[in-house]
């Protein structure tokens, strides 16, 4: 009987269910991706809507390497020391993305707790080639909080990205237990400093960690009265077996429930359903702030 109860608990219900790879520009973006020595977080951070997303051609690439300094307990990308900078990466990078010709690209990148600015010189030289070689391009810059040093965050701002996102992951209470090395505080001034830039300041959060209803409202809460302009919904999928388990398979209902306490606390795009990951339709939150503002003409 147990047995048959642990089977039943790693049964995914019907409304996890994503579509499977197809088509000629997955097959594009997987051969680009590999044929180049790039990384992305659909990948390595096994993305259950990669499908979806390479076979519409686009993916969310990964900078500084594929080996985090950090070991947070929802994500499955490799925690070891990271190996010395690649800095023909930019120019690979910018290139694949003309090769691919993206209107947008979402770019992320492992922590490099290692590097005394955290990788921020990488990060500008990165926005600055993909800028320069793929002009009229827009950028998703996804940030870690680089320990909150400002000087850093500030450059990759002045580099020009259109959305600056940080996720915050999960709720205050779970925050020291989910997000190694990370603090609640210092992540919600991370996304207050891009939000005082002008730029859309982003961030997301996972459901089924075992958080409460309350506490996902005062996350929005503190997210809204930081300035954060677009926030991301989504549920927690275990990627492997020694991290953090799934307390709840969060209904739909409860997603759109979500979406719309999100709306009335003003923020100008609101991303919420199972399978919604940072980087899901990211290239409609260019525009977020002037929406939020009300001076953006579709």
């Amino acid at each position: 009987m147990e047995d048959q109860n642990k089977q039943k608990q790693r049964r995914l219900p019907d409304w996890l269910k994503s579509p499977l790879p197809h088509g000629e520009k997955y097959s594009k973006v997987k051969h680009t991706i590999e044929e180049n020595d790039l990384n992305t977080i659909c990948t390595s951070g096994n993305c259950p809507n990669r499908g979806e997303c390479w076979s519409a051609g686009t993916a969310s690439f990964m900078i500084l390497g594929e080996k985090c300094t950090r070991n947070c307990r929802f994500c499955d990308v490799v925690n070891v020391l990271p190996e010395a900078v690649d800095w023909r990466e930019p120019r690979r990078l910018a290139e694949s993305i003309r090769k691919l010709n993206l209107n947008h690209a979402v770019i992320t990148s492992v922590a490099r707790d290692d590097l005394r600015d955290g990788g921020a010189a990488v990060w500008v030289k990165t926005i600055e080639m993909v800028k320069h070689l793929n002009p009229g391009i827009t950028i998703e810059a996804l940030i870690p909080d680089l320990n909150g040093k400002r000087e850093p965050i500030a450059k990759i701002i002045n580099a020009g990205p259109e959305v600056i996102s940080h996720n915050m992951e999960t709720v205050r209470r779970l925050t020291p237990h989910i997000r190694n090395l990370a603090r609640y505080e210092r992540s919600l001034k991370v996304i207050q400093q891009i939000a005082e830039s002008g730029l859309v300041a982003k961030s997301g959060i996972m459901l089924g960690f075992g958080e409460q209803k309350e506490e996902v409202l005062e996350t929005m809460d503190d997210l809204s009265e930081v300035g954060c302009d677009v926030l991301t919904i989504g549920q927690y999928l275990q990627p492997d077996s020694h991290l953090e388990k799934v307390q709840e398979y969060v209904r739909p209902d409860t997603f759109n429930m979500y979406r719309e306490e999100a709306l009335k606390r003003g923020f100008a795009a609101v991303e919420s359903s199972p399978l919604v990951r940072s980087s899901y339709h990211a290239e409609k939150h260019v525009y977020a702030k002037r929406k939020k503002e009300g001076s953006y003409k579709s």
